[in-house]
Parts: structure tokens; sequence; C-alpha cells
């Protein structure tokens, strides 16, 4: 079940990530998905509340809580690695080397707190070349993934 607006939506910094860069992508809300996980209505939430509380969570998050694949709080999903042979294959490790990555840069850490607006502004402050936040992916398909970051991150911020 998702926060009350007074309350805090716990989330992974790269579900963050992923969310904005939707938007910028021009996504509508998504359709619930099969796994049970609750991206659409985090996603939802937060571009209907910008100034949202969110708290950062390395662990499982609120897009993780109703998964099938939430299994005590781990992910055992896997992830195809055709394409980036370097990466775990297990979804939980991944996640985890991503948010660390995310972390690192934006100067984040597990429990901080801060808005869904101030998120967007430390993505623009220190995003810089995310290529080595995802080096384990084809540079080009960064390079996109990076523009429609920036470009979700100035709609964001425009929003309200």
């Amino acid at each position: 079940m998702l926060p009350l607006m007074d309350e805090v939506i716990r989330i992974k910094p790269h579900h963050f990530v992923d969310i904005v860069t939707r938007f910028g992508q021009g996504a509508r809300i998504p359709e619930p998905h099969p796994y049970g996980h609750a991206l659409h209505r985090v996603f939802e939430h937060i571009l209907r509340d910008p100034d949202v509380l969110l708290e950062m969570q390395l662990g499982a998050d609120d897009v993780c809580a109703p998964c099938r694949h939430n299994i005590d709080g781990r992910c055992d999903d896997v992830i195809d690695t055709s394409y980036r042979p370097e990466a775990p294959a297990s979804k939980q490790q991944w996640n985890l080397l991503i948010d660390r990555r995310w972390c690192e840069r934006l100067g984040l850490a597990q429990g901080r707190r801060l808005t869904a607006r101030q998120f967007c502004r430390l993505l623009q402050q220190r995003a810089g070349d995310i290529t080595d936040i995802y080096r384990e992916i084809p540079a080009d398909r960064t390079r996109r993934r990076q523009t429609r970051l920036m470009r979700g991150v100035r709609k964001m911020l425009r929003n309200r």
C-alpha cells in the first residue's frame, strides 16, 4: 500500500531515476506489471506530488513491496546479461550495485529523506555523465537514457 500524502515513499535511487527517465521519455503512468510490483502507483504519486517526501532505501522499497519476486525483502529475479556479461545475473545484486553508484554520485545514503523535487535538483546538479554508473550497459544506450533522464528532470522541476 502506498503512503498517504503526509507520509514517506521508501524508494531505491534507481527506481526514482527510472521513473524520471520514463517521464522524460513521454511515458504515461504505466499499467500494473505482471510481477505485481507498485511502480505504477509510486510513479503516479510522484507525478501528482513532486514535493512528496522520499526516503532512500537500498533494500526492498515501496515499489518492491508487493512484487512476487520480493522474498523476505530480497529480490529473487534474474536479469539477462547477454548484452552486459560483466553485470551480475541476480537482480538483487545488480540493483544494489547501481543504487550504490547513484548514492556515491549524488551524496545519498540509506535513510536520507528529500522530496522528489529535491532529488531532481540533485540529479540536475550532480548526475553528469552517467555512463560510469551503468558501465556494464553499452554506452549508446546509456547516453539515450541520460537524455531522457535530463528531460524528465526538467519536466519534474516545472511541474507545479
